[in-house]
C-alpha cells in the first residue's frame, strides 16, 4: 500500500491530499518538524512525498527516495512554437549583465522573486551568488495560466492558476475555468504531449497560458511533488505523485536525467 509523506506545513493542498490518500486506502505520515525526516523508517511499500523542496529533499535522503522533476533546461530546450518567446538557461551573473527589461527566475529555490527586472544588476540582491542558475526570458504578458498535473504524457488533473497576474482563486475558494478556456488549455497541452521530440519525466506539472497577442504556450514545468494544486482534484494527483517518487534502486538509466540531486 502506498504511503504519502507530508511536510510539517499544514496547507489547504496538503490537507486535501491527506484526505484523498486516506480515502484511497493509502497510509499517511506527516512530519511534525523537518528534523523528523532523518528518523523516517524506510518503507517496505511505495512512498510518495508532497511539500516544499527542503522537506522533500530531507525525506528523499532518509528514505532512499528518488525525486523526479523536469531538468533545468527543459523549458529553454522546448521547441519555440510551444513556448512562443525566447527563454534561456543562464547564470545569475550573466542575467545581471543583461539590459532590461528582462524576466528572470531562479530554477529551483525562490532565492529572489521571479518577475520582469528593468535593471537586473541593480534590482537583484547582490549577495546572491553569481553562479546560481536562472531562466531568463523576454517579457510577455499571460492573460490566463492553467496548471496541469501530467502522468505518462496524459493530463490527469487541470485547474485555473493565474488570471491577469493574480491567483485565479475566487472569493468562494474555487478556481473557475470556462469551458472554452479549458478546451484551449487542453489543446495546447495536447500539442506538447504528442510531440515525440519533447522528453518528459514520468510525472510533472506543466503550466500553460495565453500570451496576449501571441496565443497559448507553455509557461513552465515543475515537479509534481512540490506544486500547488490550485483546485486540481487531489484524488487524480495522487498517482502523479507516486510516479514522480521512486526508490533509488528503481531509477533506470533513461530516468536518470530527471533525478533531482540528493542532499549530501
Amino acid at each position: 500500500m502506498p504511503t504519502l509523506v507530508l511536510s510539517p506545513r499544514f496547507t489547504d493542498d496538503s490537507i486535501a491530499l491527506w484526505r484523498a490518500a486516506l480515502a484511497a486506502g493509502w497510509h499517511t505520515h506527516r512530519l511534525t518538524r523537518l528534523g523528523d525526516a532523518d528518523a523516517l523508517a524506510r518503507p517496505t511499500d511505495d512512498l510518495a512525498v508532497y511539500g516544499e523542496t527542503l522537506a522533500a529533499d530531507l525525506v528523499a535522503r532518509a528514505a532512499d527516495l528518488a525525486l523526479l522533476e523536469p531538468s533545468h533546461d527543459w523549458l529553454p530546450r522546448l521547441p519555440e512554437p510551444h513556448r512562443r518567446r525566447d527563454v534561456a538557461l543562464r547564470s545569475l551573473a550573466d542575467a545581471r549583465a543583461l539590459a532590461g527589461p528582462v524576466f528572470v527566475k531562479p530554477v529551483d529555490e525562490k532565492w529572489f522573486p521571479a518577475r520582469v527586472y528593468a535593471d537586473p544588476a541593480a534590482e537583484i540582491d547582490p549577495q546572491i551568488a553569481g553562479d546560481l542558475p536562472v531562466l531568463v526570458a523576454e517579457p510577455v504578458r499571460f492573460g490566463l495560466e492553467v496548471r496541469a498535473f501530467v502522468r505518462a504524457r496524459e493530463v490527469v488533473a487541470l485547474s485555473a492558476y493565474v488570471r491577469d497576474g493574480r491567483l485565479a482563486r475566487d472569493e468562494h475558494g474555487a478556481w473557475p475555468l470556462t469551458a472554452d478556456e479549458e478546451a484551449a488549455a487542453r489543446a495546447c497541452l495536447a500539442r506538447v504531449l504528442a510531440d515525440p521530440d519533447i522528453a518528459l519525466p514520468p510525472a510533472l506539472v506543466i503550466d500553460v497560458g495565453d500570451i496576449v497577442g501571441r496565443g497559448w504556450a507553455v509557461v513552465e514545468a515543475n515537479p509534481a511533488w512540490a506544486s500547488g494544486l490550485c483546485g486540481a482534484d487531489p484524488r487524480a494527483v495522487l498517482p502523479a505523485l507516486r510516479a514522480a517518487c521512486l526508490p533509488v534502486s528503481k531509477v533506470s538509466p533513461d530516468l536518470a536525467r530527471w533525478l533531482r540531486p540528493r542532499l549530501a
